[in-house]
């Protein structure tokens, strides 16, 4: 087995979460960086409409200046947009006011810039909230990316409850995959030598765990359930940032998803219901409990069937027989059982995903 690679750790160093804490978004910028005086917020449309005044008043109190850009897409593209209108401003923070997208383009335009990040979610979508990776479209590589670790976290669970309940079940399709990439990761080990975290992988896994235990609660989306959910995306997203690498949350259920993003295009599902259904059939190829899966799954409103986000039978084959090749040095089921249109097909089919 190879050495353990050598790895900075970088942690959230607050998190607050709570109902109506936006309003104390300023304050938390403030205990970070009593000297701050300017930051910059990126946020989606009706992100802004719906919530921009309550963080922007919160911002004010704490005298600190503010500029808002309104992004509508993840590329790499708006990111360099973004560097350049805001590369000469005497920043202290970049703060990521929204769902994923607007978080994950937030996360690296601070990381291109070299300015801490604050993660402030309004929806629990997907584990980027926390973590140090970010998916945006038009980079070199087909996958998850690295950026910096959130300097801190505001999650309000008033505000999350607000959000479309199919975000919610995003969030829940996302924790979920934790139980295939983790054992995508403990394959690495046992057949490549691959570095395997105990920690990191005990935790992720413990994040997809209770969407299991606890699906049957969370179904009614009460803020109690959305708090659940959000301490579970936060703990994988350290759990990432432990490992440090994507190997505990990430796995061929993800190569799936991205897969299904160059097949059939972005707006095909969101992330979190593309990589539930990528669970639900790396669970069988594992020999793991796939119908308690999709079980769990269809309890808390995300899609178990292709057609649910507009796939079609042959989208969900070319994905299955593309997708370790969009990162053939990720170590997974995929690698070790190899997929043809038929075998494919016969999967997607045995899972009731098509």
């Amino acid at each position: 087995m190879n050495s353990p690679p050598t790895h900075l750790m970088e942690l959230p160093r607050k998190i607050l979460i709570g109902g109506g804490v936006v309003s104390e978004v300023g304050s938390l910028v403030r205990s970070l960086d009593a000297s701050a005086t300017e930051v910059a917020i990126i946020t989606g449309a009706v992100v802004k409409a719906r919530a921009g005044r309550e963080c922007d008043s919160s911002l004010e109190k704490a005298l600190l200046k503010s500029s808002w850009y309104v992004v509508s897409d993840a590329s790499m593209d708006t990111v360099t947009r973004l560097q350049n209108k805001i590369a000469d401003k005497e920043l202290d923070f970049v703060i990521g006011f929204g769902g994923g997208r607007s978080v994950d383009v937030a996360k690296m335009t601070a990381f291109k810039i070299g300015k801490p990040f604050l993660s402030v979610p309004t929806s629990a979508s997907h584990d980027g909230i926390s973590s140090p990776f970010v998916s945006v479209r038009g980079t070199d590589k087909p996958h998850s990316v690295k950026a910096n670790t959130p300097i801190g976290v505001v999650a309000d669970t008033r505000l999350m409850s607000r959000a479309p309940p199919r975000l919610l079940a995003g969030g829940c399709g996302d924790l979920v995959a934790k139980i295939t990439a983790v054992k995508d990761w403990e394959l690495g080990r046992d057949e490549k030598g691959e570095y395997f975290g105990s920690y990191a992988a005990n935790l992720a896994y413990m994040s997809a765990k209770i969407i299991l235990d606890e699906s049957e609660k969370l179904k009614h989306k009460s803020q109690f359930s959305i708090r659940t959910i959000v301490e579970a995306l936060i703990s994988a997203g350290v759990a990432a940032c432990i490992a440090g690498s994507s190997r505990p949350c990430s796995g061929a259920e993800h190569l799936f998803s991205h897969a299904v993003e160059y097949v059939a295009g972005p707006s095909y599902g969101l992330h979190g219901e593309r990589v539930g259904l990528g669970t639900i059939m790396m669970a069988k190829l594992h020999g793991l409990d796939w119908e308690k899966i999709a079980a769990t799954l269809e309890k808390v409103g995300a899609p178990t069937k292709a057609k649910q986000i507009g796939l079609t039978d042959e989208h969900v084959v070319k994905a299955l027989t593309s997708a370790q090749s969009l990162r053939p040095d990720r170590y997974t089921i995929l690698s070790k059982i190899k997929l043809d249109e038929k075998s494919a097909h016969r999967l997607a089919k045995s899972t009731r995903v098509i």
